[in-house]
């Protein structure tokens, strides 16, 4: 069994001293094996062009985010993920980061791009992977990802027994479609959504919090409000991910006929 959570919180836009100072007061009430934190979680979301992103944006283990999520990890023995702005070669990526309790890091690029992200950053280019860690293995994706069945059933494909989910959601259904991606995939998933409103570019954008953990069949482990600061930890072993049978005849993944998955 693991006892893993999520954050739920609304970041200021740019005070990534007050986000730190947040996440780490929240980090230290709340200990977990695996803990997931929102998309873009100490920075806000909405920026206003590249060039704004790029005064945020770090190297991938080479900034304050790796730097903060590092020593979190390693003080009070927990595995990490969150998102964050990305610098590398010349691009920006809308990225999450996992962290272990031993310092090791890992890195995905958001695929889908939602709505003005696709004017801010560069669509993702690298594989969905599935990292083994000690309390279980774990593949992560990014807020609008969800809208994609491909990306989890990849992962899921690959042995993710848990998906981490950092999110700024908006839309007012995705919560309701996890429960989809869990049982079609027979995965643990772990949504951590933010809360507040951002008014930076001539529109308001209102997220819609609701974070949850969902377990291979879909029931709800834990879920918060949709706009209120909130922690939710569940236990659980991810090892039941493992049996994808739905009966005896059924196999989830075995079943499957990819064959005819195809349109021409």
């Amino acid at each position: 069994m693991i006892r893993a959570g999520y954050l739920q919180f609304a970041p200021e836009f740019g005070d990534m001293k007050a986000n730190f100072a947040k996440m780490s007061a929240l980090i230290k009430a709340h200990p977990t094996d695996l803990l997931v934190l929102p998309e873009l979680a100490a920075t806000g979301y909405e920026f206003k062009d590249p060039e704004e992103v790029s005064q945020y944006a770090e190297e991938f283990g080479n900034g304050p985010m790796s730097e903060f999520l590092c020593s979190q990890a390693t003080a009070h023995q927990m595995t990490l993920v969150a998102g964050y702005p990305e610098a590398a070669e010349g691009r920006l990526y809308n990225s999450s980061m996992l962290v272990t309790p031993a310092g090791e890091m890992f890195n995905y690029r958001k695929l889908h791009l939602f709505s003005r992200e696709n004017e801010l950053f560069s669509p993702g280019d690298l594989p969905l992977r599935v990292v083994e860690t000690e309390v279980g293995r774990i593949g992560m994706m990014i807020c609008f990802d969800w809208f994609f069945p491909e990306v989890a059933r990849t992962l899921a494909l690959a042995g993710a027994q848990i998906i981490a989910h950092p999110s700024n959601l908006v839309l007012s259904y995705c919560q309701r479609a996890m429960y989809a991606r869990s049982v079609e995939n027979g995965v643990f998933t772990i949504t951590a959504n933010r809360t507040g409103t951002e008014s930076r570019t001539g529109r308001t954008l209102t997220f819609t919090g609701a974070s949850q953990i969902l377990d291979t069949k879909g029931n709800t482990l834990a879920s918060s409000p949709t706009d209120t600061e909130a922690v939710g930890i569940a236990s659980f072993d991810p090892v039941a991910a493992d049996n994808k049978f739905v009966n005896k005849h059924n196999d989830l993944l075995g079943s499957r006929r990819p064959e005819f998955y195809r349109t021409t």
